[in-house]
């Protein structure tokens, strides 16, 4: 019987810890899984919630932070020092698994020992909203090879998995290490990244494997202020790849070359928005814009920066009324190039 080692970081969310837990050890059939509960001294119940389910099941341990130690410490205290099962799962208080996600995901990684780790949807909820019913008849699973799969996240510039659904292969993540301090915000990401550069990854297809509940202490920061964070993040999790595991990356320069002028444009397209949507007040343009140039010198080239001359050129007022002409404007020349294109190629 395989077994799980699931760590649950919490800071007051105690009041989630009961159903978080539940999931775990009473929805994952033929499984052998053993519970951490980590508070970081928490200034709530938190603690002792954590202890009073741990006094009433042998599997679960708590450990009680004296003094706060941030997320990044206490997940590496989890996933380094106490994880000993086949297989290790980091899930926050506030998220539960599906039923069945540890089974399906170890019955792939069982079945493929080249997987570093698994991963299926998530359901997004929020919170105080009913529990959305969740898809758990597997329709099969894909294994993707490392390398491909890593070169997909550098095109996107996005991590494309949220956390909570993901199963990793214990030994490859001793072997890889814990999560980087300096990613306070983009750990994930890299993490994910990381494991790719040494192993392949699993997917389970047409299943959700978790909630993640969403509420205010976890928002996105990329509203008003925060557009450059979340940004700024992501290129220092890429370049840490790109140094961290430059001995395992085929293509190293084309995968930094492809990242940045996708940042760059993400960049842009923010800006962009920001004339669309009447938001050029409350959104950092020229902060973007110097991020752009600093991730792909000849930005100016980009067709988001063209567009964007073109929303400075009509003006930030007018732009949210006259957007629906601009973009079908943008659209149909898109398809006159297209059309003569098609016609070059015919060779008339």
């Amino acid at each position: 019987m395989s077994s799980v080692s699931v760590v649950i970081p919490c800071y007051k969310y105690g009041h989630y810890l009961a159903d978080c837990v539940s999931s775990v050890l009473d929805e994952q059939p033929g499984l052998d899984v053993r519970v951490l509960i980590i508070d970081d001294c928490s200034p709530d119940d938190s603690a002792e919630a954590a202890l009073a389910l741990a006094a009433k099941d042998p599997r679960i341990e708590v450990r009680v932070h004296a003094v706060n130690k941030g997320h990044i410490a206490t997940y590496n205290e989890g996933l380094l020092e106490w994880a000993d099962g086949d297989y290790t799962v980091l899930l926050s208080a506030d998220d539960r698994l599906t039923p069945g996600a540890l089974t399906r995901a170890v019955a792939l990684l069982d079945a493929h020992p080249e997987v570093g780790f698994a991963y299926g949807h998530p359901i997004h909820f929020q919170h105080g909203s009913p529990l959305p019913p969740a898809r758990t008849e597997l329709r099969g699973t894909t294994v993707f090879p490392g390398q491909w799969w890593l070169a997909r996240r550098f095109k996107e510039a996005h991590g494309c998995i949220t956390s909570p659904e993901v199963v990793v292969r214990t030994a490859l993540q001793r072997e890889v290490g814990g999560y980087d301090p300096e990613l306070p915000h983009a750990g994930d990401v890299e993490m994910w990244m990381r494991l790719a550069s040494r192993a392949d990854v699993g997917y389970l297809r047409g299943v959700d494997q978790a909630y993640y509940r969403k509420h205010g202490n976890n928002m996105s920061a990329t509203e008003f202020g925060g557009q450059m964070d979340d940004l700024r993040q992501n290129k220092v999790a890429y370049d840490a790849v790109l140094s961290g595991c430059a001995e395992h990356l085929q293509n190293r320069a084309k995968l930094a070359d492809t990242v940045n002028r996708k940042l760059a444009r993400i960049a842009l397209r923010r800006a962009v928005r920001a004339y669309d949507r009447g938001r050029t007040d409350v959104v950092p343009e020229a902060d973007l814009i110097a991020f752009a140039a600093e991730c792909w010198p000849n930005y100016r080239a980009l067709p988001e920066y063209k567009g964007l001359l073109l929303r400075r050129a009509i003006g930030a007022k007018a732009m949210p009324y006259l957007q629906p002409l601009v973009l079908t404007a943008v659209v149909s020349k898109v398809r006159e190039r297209l059309w003569w294109r098609s016609w070059r190629l015919r060779g008339i």
